[in-house]
């Protein structure tokens, strides 16, 4: 299985971190089906410094992949990073694509999978502000709609249909407390 998650800004690299980590021991335990992982940064949060701080202090790997798209308004960024992932698709053909939270990179990129018949895991599903006037708003509820499976992060997904919700996971970051420290406070 071929998987590709995606990145786009400093709270997704918190969020995707464990489940990098669980791909890894997956591999570990099943070497003969090991998940072919891809990593991809979008760029969207472009300070280089910062993203290193980021890689490094929660453990994970470097991005396999880095789209660089930066700054510009929503139209530009969700435009460019469409654009430059789907030529990320057809080159890997990912089995899925793990996008995570509410910023333009993870409404780019599961329009883009859905585009190409690719399935589309969103990881922080079903949070809901109800103010439409917020750009992560749109992309949560377009992003929920796009996707095959709906991991949320609480029980509060009062917003989401029966038929729309796939899974219901509760994170639990004490191992990833207990491991890195300054992330504590």
């Amino acid at each position: 299985m071929k998987i590709i998650s995606v990145v786009g800004a400093r709270p997704n690299f918190m969020k995707i971190a464990p489940f990098i980590r669980a791909i890894s021991v997956y591999n570990q335990n099943h070497p003969v089906s090991a998940i072919e992982h891809l990593l991809v940064h979008t760029g969207q949060h472009y300070d280089v410094r910062m993203s290193e701080t980021f890689f490094r202090e929660l453990n994970i790997p470097d991005p396999d992949i880095n789209l660089e798209i930066g700054s510009g308004t929503h139209a530009e960024q969700v435009g460019y990073t469409m654009i430059a992932f789907e030529k990320v698709l057809t080159e890997y053909l990912p089995d899925w694509v793990v996008v995570v939270g509410d910023v333009n990179a993870t409404l780019s990129c599961s329009v883009a999978a859905k585009k190409l018949n690719i399935k589309v895991c969103h990881v922080e599903a079903g949070l809901r502000s109800g103010d439409m006037t917020m750009p992560e708003e749109i992309n949560r509820l377009v992003t929920d709609r796009l996707s095959d499976l709906l991991l949320t992060p609480d029980t509060h997904r009062r917003t989401m249909s029966a038929s729309n919700l796939k899974i219901f996971v509760k994170p639990s970051f004490t191992n990833f407390k207990e491991e890195h420290s300054p992330c504590n406070n």
